[in-house]
């Protein structure tokens, strides 16, 4: 194989030359990718029970704690993105920070995570668009699930390799779709909370639930955990950066807006939902999942339970697609700076989208999918709690990595030293605690989805570990293979960039 950076073709090094599609989209565009990427929909679906289960009422509280540690590492995305706008975002930063065993380590979390979710999402999509139609014998059916999944992974992978506007146009129908359909459940749940005519054991709603120690310390831990998940995916707005109009700050700006809109839907549909159903019945129900949303939709909404299902659908569809683009994007930078094979570098000549990095995480993702899914359904369940390692890992590195980038320029006034020395250092900490407590809770089997023991250790960490150490023995084989990466050093922030110019 050639070591060049465009791949070793004549194709290939035009396509290098013209790189991605510059000024494709605007920052709403990206703050909708954004916002669908963390699946806002799906999320509350999935967590809403077992957050109950540990907090009680206080549930909207620990999930507006969960958005502290998002909010700080957002910032940190923020100044980084304003000084070096790569589209491979913390496998850059970190590598220019910290160096390339660092920076490789960072982007190879990065595209793992795209692998271990995507089918996930996918399948979700199907799953609750079938419920949607009255179709439930081919939501239960096996066969036609994982079959119309890899249909669905196989167009979004498409959409995205068409190119950057037609998924931003989609992202902006499915957004809106989602949050008109939980908006709409929230008001009714609360109407019929204070008309009485609720179902369940409703309870009227207290500011007091916002209070995230009401229910001890236990249950905090372990709602930020889940907020983990809940708030992740935010950062894609900002690993289309190279594609965005005004890349210096949009991007940034996108994904710090992401989280705080973020933040105001998860704390209302949680305060509509503990509020209607009560907390006795969600935490009995907690184990039952995305399928407790299904219940509850039926019981607010009545014959337009397809509404909610439809957002959840919508959502998962969303963040199927929007999912590909960091696993892609990041694929891609690691190969134009000869961290990964170069074919990974190819941009289509004629959409301006990385297709050849694209189509390598779909294929990869949906291979995962069916190769978990013959061992048990559960067996998803524990990669998709494995994610939670991964993703605290590359984000606590990249808090890290801003702080020690812009270090000769913290102490030249309050702003820098609070928001991007401070801020960022906290947020990186309490990711690292949380990435200790998972580890630790993760090594006890009966933790599990599946309760079972893989050599002696819960799957979701013999996963984890599986991925780090296939990790590291591919990015020590591609050292031995290919150096030219090993000899970038580590440096600090351009004070130009720093003090408001663009590069």
């Amino acid at each position: 194989m050639p070591h060049d950076g465009a791949g070793g073709g004549p194709e290939n090094a035009i396509a290098a030359e013209a790189g991605l599609k510059a000024n494709a989209i605007g920052f709403l565009d990206a703050l909708v990718i954004g916002l669908n990427s963390t699946s806002p929909a799906y999320s509350l679906a999935a967590v809403i029970g077992p957050i109950v289960a540990l907090a009680g009422i206080y549930a909207p509280g620990v999930m507006l704690a969960s958005f502290v540690p998002m909010l700080l590492i957002a910032a940190a995305f923020y100044y980084l993105n304003k000084v070096d706008q790569d589209c491979g975002t913390t496998f850059s930063w970190v590598t220019r920070a910290m160096g390339p065993w660092a920076g490789w380590l960072g982007g190879w979390a990065i595209a793992m995570t795209g692998v271990l979710v995507i089918g996930s999402l996918a399948d979700v999509a199907v799953q609750f668009g079938l419920l949607a139609a009255g179709l439930d014998s081919w939501a239960a059916n096996a066969l036609i699930r994982q079959t119309l999944t890899v249909v669905v992974i196989l167009v979004m992978t498409a959409i995205c390799v068409i190119g950057t506007e037609l998924s931003a146009h989609l992202q902006d129908i499915l957004i809106l779709a989602q949050v008109f359909f939980l908006l709409a459940f929230a008001v009714v749940a609360i109407y019929r909370v204070y008309a009485g005519t609720g179902t369940l054991d409703s309870i009227e709603p207290s500011f007091a639930w916002l209070n995230p120690f009401g229910a001890g310390g236990t249950a905090l831990t372990g709602g930020l955990l889940l907020g983990v998940f809940i708030y992740w995916g935010w950062e894609s707005a900002v690993n289309l950066t190279e594609e965005v109009e005004d890349s210096a700050t949009a991007p940034g700006e996108a994904a710090v807006w992401s989280t705080v809109v973020l933040l105001v839907t998860y704390v209302s549909v949680g305060f509509a939902v503990v509020s209607y159903a009560g907390t006795a019945f969600l935490a009995e129900n907690a184990g039952e999942e995305e399928a407790l949303f299904a219940v509850l939709a039926h019981e607010v909404m009545g014959g337009w339970d397809w509404m909610v299902l439809l957002a959840v659908c919508t959502s998962a569809l969303a963040s199927t697609q929007t999912t590909i683009i960091p696993a892609s994007r990041t694929a891609l930078s690691m190969a134009r700076r000869h961290a990964l094979p170069p074919p990974l570098a190819h941009i289509h000549p004629r959409f301006r989208t990385p297709d050849v990095s694209t189509w390598w995480v779909a294929g990869i993702a949906i291979a995962w999918y069916l190769v978990v899914n013959q061992i048990s359904e559960n067996a998803l369940l524990d990669s998709l709690t494995a994610l939670s390692l991964l993703i605290a890992f590359y984000y606590a590195l990249t808090g890290l990595a801003c702080v020690i980038y812009y270090r000769r320029h913290l102490l030249e006034s309050p702003h820098n030293f609070l928001l991007i020395g401070v801020g960022p250092l906290v947020g990186a900490g309490l990711l690292a605690w949380l990435l200790a407590e998972s580890v630790t809770d993760m090594s006890n089997p009966e933790n599990s989805a599946s309760g079972v023991s893989w050599i002696g250790l819960g799957p979701p960490l013999v996963i984890g570990i599986g991925i780090a150490v296939a990790g590291v023995l591919l990015m020590c084989y591609w050292r031995v293979r290919d150096g030219r990466f090993w000899q970038e050093r580590r440096g600090v922030a351009d004070p130009e960039l720093v003090h408001g110019g663009k590069s």
